[in-house]
């Protein structure tokens, strides 16, 4: 009697296990790809005054540099050691963030988008928060090409550079 409650225990275990990895195989056949899965429309719900804004360090030399202390400290466990995205939160690369304007990333810093998991960083003192803002309009978009204008690899002839 023990060795056939042992035997049918045995056999539910296997069909679990199977269905198991047959609803898993299913599910990642039928779920579209998370290549970009999100969306950067938070970008166009930032008040018009907020996104006039203007970044009063962005000319500042010593600012990438301090963003970029800042960015790795808060913000690359979830956008990425290269702001290229990651699980957690969207790249900053993208046309779309690059595109913005200071105003709006600074808006989007301060207040976060909570019900995407991006927390608020008002306590951040303002200045730091202009330092990131400045970094990351530092960063090349993903679809512009890296190379500067006068790069060998220019089409253009040496007297028109």
């Amino acid at each position: 009697m023990t060795a056939r409650i042992l035997k049918l225990a045995g056999s539910a275990m296997i069909f679990l296990a199977m269905t198991l990895a047959f609803a898993t195989a299913q599910e990642n056949t039928l779920a579209p790809p998370r290549k970009n899965a999100f969306d950067y429309t938070q970008l166009a719900k930032v008040p018009s005054k907020a996104a006039m804004r203007r970044n009063p360090i962005e000319n500042d030399a010593d600012s990438v540099a301090a963003g970029a202390k800042l960015f790795d400290l808060h913000c690359a466990e979830c956008h990425g050691d290269m702001a290229q995205g990651g699980h957690k939160a969207p790249s900053l690369l993208v046309r779309q963030v690059q595109d913005a304007t200071p105003g709006t990333l600074f808006w989007l810093l301060t207040n976060g988008v909570v019900r995407r998991g991006m927390p608020v960083w008002s306590k951040l003192p303002e200045p730091q928060r202009w330092q990131l803002v400045t970094f990351v309009k530092s960063l090349a978009p993903a679809d512009r090409p890296q190379n500067p204008p006068d790069a060998p690899n220019d089409p253009r002839p040496p007297g028109d550079r």
